[in-house]
């Protein structure tokens, strides 16, 4: 395939992630984006009922219970001659690990802020995921039709919390229940909306002038007023967007809008089209990037799920294409088994449903049939291996022994044990003096445990109980050290064969690390040479 072909099609293509503190409306603005982008005819709400329709990318039984997102989704489509891949995470900050390893196949993110809280928690630490990454972050201010923060507040709060100067792009007429439409900054046009029931179809809309008289006799005379001030103030003071200084990471453009009735949504899109860039700045571990046109074909698994199908019952390995093309049938060399793999069933992905996908471009997002190949972090290429950036681990604060209550369902239970192991929503630990030999679970946060408990129970058929263990903090330790440690150090393995030692207080830590100072304790696994 000539060079020019490739180069047209990752021209075409942009892969972001919707990143957010929980109940900022991150679900609902994906919701919303792919009704305007066309995929689906009517948005569903994304609540916890029994008769509502949930979203479109949430598909577990207990994201639909429950209308929280606590796995990953890859959801395609195309919008004005674009591919979009939109990486929808977790936002409960329980399963932020699977979030920060989502942002590594990403090239732009999309920070969505709650109007009237600002930034957030979880916010801050994926923010800084990106940084670290090096992805540009745009920013969609939701919930402007409820009481809000002071705007220029907001800004302000967004620079000095987050260190990026904040840009909009768009000012609204009004806030809260006054909130009437968005003006664009740059093609100076006024955007009035009209709700629709349940925000469930597109909002319409109607253009004018700030200064348009109509204003005056459509609306308050202190809203008009107030939003003519603000115009000029932002003119003047703020200036516009600029665009080399977004993708450098320095400042981030601002959009404001309701996600749950439709205001802000299409002009946000339209504006995220001309802004985000393409799949062209992978980072390696050197400093560099690779070139995703003129590159050999290489991607890197950065998600490991299963049974996202009743109907299949199989396990999908998640793959970032990063350089060259795509052909089902492709034998590619794997990097970690080091030998080669032939690339046959392969799909692409909209929520659970899968379509066979024959060709596909760097910055496309398609799924392989695991059949226990691939695990997360592999790269598959053609050619030489490229030095990419390892994707993020963390070490888990919570631990619990997990045994199965019917030994009828043994099986089931190791298989299910195994599997869901592999998709990293915790970690998977053996000891040989902790929990009598029963397999323990490391987590970031309870929910994680519940998620594990009952996706044994509804995919596998395994009953299980856990049993909490005092330990608060874990730490990784290098393979020339495993000599060293002491006999009644709480040693672990983990499902690769690392060994991390747990500890009960930080102090406990530091304890240890004072009589023991030849062992190095390391925050995440060890990287393999």
């Amino acid at each position: 395939m000539s060079p020019e072909l490739i180069e047209r099609e990752v021209r075409r293509r942009k892969t972001f992630a919707i990143i957010a503190h929980p109940d900022a409306g991150k679900t609902t603005l994906t919701e919303k984006l792919l009704l305007y982008g066309g995929a689906i005819q009517l948005a569903g709400a994304v609540k916890a009922k029994k008769e509502g329709k949930s979203a479109t990318s949430d598909w577990m039984a207990m994201e639909k219970e429950r209308g929280i997102s606590i796995t990953s989704a890859a959801l395609q489509f195309e919008y004005k001659n674009s591919i979009l891949n939109l990486l929808d995470t977790p936002g409960h900050e329980d399963f932020s690990e699977d979030t920060y390893r989502t942002l590594m196949a990403a090239d732009t993110a999309v920070m969505v802020l709650d109007a009237g809280k600002g930034v957030e928690p979880q916010t801050i630490k994926l923010f800084r995921v990106c940084r670290d990454r090096g992805i540009p972050i745009i920013t969609f201010i939701n919930k402007m039709d409820r009481p809000t923060k002071d705007l220029y507040a907001l800004l302000d709060e967004i620079e000095k919390v987050l260190g990026i100067k904040a840009v909009p792009d768009v000012w609204p007429l009004g806030t809260g229940f006054d909130f009437k439409g968005v003006y664009d900054l740059r093609d100076q046009q006024l955007y009035l909306f009209d709700r629709t029931p349940g925000g469930k179809q597109k909002a319409v809309f109607r253009m004018a002038g700030p200064n348009d008289p109509s204003l005056d006799e459509q609306f308050d005379a202190e809203i008009v007023t107030a939003f003519r001030e603000q115009i000029d103030l932002v003119e003047n003071g703020i200036g516009k967007v600029d665009k080399n200084m977004f993708l450098l990471g320095k400042e981030t453009p601002v959009y404001f809008g309701s996600a749950v009735n439709n205001f802000g949504i299409e002009l946000f899109l339209n504006k995220f089209l001309e802004l985000a860039p393409g799949p062209d700045h992978i980072p390696l571990r050197d400093g560099n990037y690779l070139d995703p046109i003129n590159s050999p074909f290489s991607a890197f698994v950065f998600k490991v799920q299963a049974n996202m199908n009743k109907a299949h019952r199989d396990r999908i390995a998640f793959l970032r294409i990063c350089s060259g093309v795509f052909e089902r049938g492709l034998n590619v060399n794997h990097n970690r088994l080091d030998k080669p793999v032939k690339l046959s069933s392969s799909f692409a992905f909209f929520g659970q449903d899968r379509n066979t996908v024959d060709t596909a471009y760097p910055g496309d997002i398609i799924g392989l049939v695991n059949p226990g190949t691939y695990k997360i972090g592999d790269v598959l290429s053609t050619g030489n291996t490229p030095p990419l950036r390892p994707l993020p681990s963390f070490a888990p604060e919570l631990f619990a022994t997990i045994s199965c209550k019917d030994t009828l369902q043994l099986k089931s239970f190791k298989k299910g044990l195994d599997q869901l192991a592999e998709e990293g929503i915790l970690h998977l630990f053996t000891s040989r003096t902790i929990g009598g030999g029963v397999p323990i679970i490391g987590a970031m946060g309870k929910l994680q445990f519940e998620v594990f408990q009952r996706r044994l129970k509804d995919e596998y058929g395994a009953e299980t109980s856990i049993h909490i263990l005092p330990y608060g903090i874990s730490r990784w330790v290098k393979k020339e050290d495993r000599s060293k440690i002491p006999s009644n150090a709480n040693l672990v393995e983990d499902l690769f064969g690392n060994m991390a030692l747990l500890f009960d207080t930080e102090w406990d830590m530091n304890y240890f690390h004072k009589n023991n100072e030849g062992i190095e304790l390391l925050d995440n696994p060890p990287l393999e040479d």
